[in-house]
């Protein structure tokens, strides 16, 4: 793997609205967030080979609407590991999917902020912050380990 693109689901309905945290659905601001992504994507070339998705409601609609974007995009694959996932746990998922060339992971914070902090700076204990609906480029510099991306690009609507 050389690059890794880390999407943070779009906003979601509170989850008083929905009742089952799994099943919250996206918010209209969080559909245009979603279709936002995809399109910064489509705008700079970048296409995933892989894409991993949490099982969740407002993951899958984030992952579809933003793909549509993306000409030939593959389908998607959910990957129920992502979900409360510690960065540990996210980079030994991503281990498994080292042959791709582009990851894609959508998944949910804290974990997916902690995962850019740990490939950037070698440690997840201080993390700047993923917004609903950002995305994180990173290019990897050989092995999947701590320190050894560099953030090529950050977005958020």
């Amino acid at each position: 793997m050389h690059e890794l693109i880390l999407l943070r689901h779009a906003e979601a309905v509170p989850i008083e609205t929905s009742g089952d945290d799994l099943q919250r659905p996206l918010s209209a601001r969080g559909e245009q967030e979603a279709q936002a992504a995809g399109l910064w994507l489509a705008a700079h070339g970048l296409r995933p080979d892989r894409v991993l998705c949490s099982p969740t409601r407002r993951t899958d609609e984030t992952t579809r609407l933003a793909l549509a974007a993306i000409d030939n995009a593959p389908v998607p694959q959910q990957a129920n590991e992502i979900y409360d996932a510690s960065p540990g746990e996210l980079l030994a998922l991503l281990d498994q999917h080292a042959d791709a060339d582009t990851v894609m992971l959508v998944g949910h914070n804290p974990g997916m902020e902690r995962l850019v902090a740990l490939l950037v700076e070698g440690r997840s204990d201080e993390f700047r912050g993923m917004p609903p609906g950002a995305l994180a480029v990173l290019h990897l510099d050989g092995a999947l380990e701590p320190g050894n991306a560099r953030l090529d690009a950050f977005w958020s609507p």
